[in-house]
């Protein structure tokens, strides 16, 4: 189905952005469950913290470049497709990190160092994803006279 670059650029960054969201509300749900655990210890504080402060280091080094490449290779597709929102290989890593964390949010339960890592893990990548979707902006993504 052939569609617009807008339309993919939309697609591209509610996919983005989704994820994004997803994450800090799962993120902050496994931060509650731990604290039902064990309220008084300091990790509850501080896996938020560094899940946050790592997120900026992975927005900075690796998301902003990958956010970039995908905004230039969209706006060069010929024919843009629906399914060309991202690469293949993006698409494919994206069903396997899907169930992946919802798993590793299950093995987690009752578990307050597991559930404190996976919160800063998932706090880490939604950081990341929400500070390197600035890009769409600053690049002016959704303008049609943009590339």
């Amino acid at each position: 189905m052939l569609v617009s670059r807008l339309t993919l650029m939309v697609i591209a960054a509610c996919i983005w952005y989704g994820g994004g969201i997803a994450l800090l509300f799962k993120g902050g749900s496994l931060v509650k469950g731990a604290y039902a655990l064990d309220a008084q210890s300091v990790w509850i504080y501080a896996a938020p913290v560094l899940g946050i402060i790592i997120g900026f280091i992975k927005a900075r080094f690796i998301f902003f470049h990958a956010c970039k490449k995908n905004i230039i290779r969209i706006r060069a597709l010929p024919r843009p497709r629906i399914w060309q929102c991202f690469r293949p290989g993006m698409l494919i890593f994206l069903a396997i990190i899907i169930p992946t964390g919802a798993w590793m949010s299950r093995a987690a339960a009752g578990n307050f160092t597991y559930l404190c890592c996976v919160a800063a893990l998932d706090l880490s990548i939604a950081t990341a994803l929400l500070t390197s979707s600035l890009l769409f902006w600053k690049m002016k993504a959704f303008s049609s006279t943009a590339g």
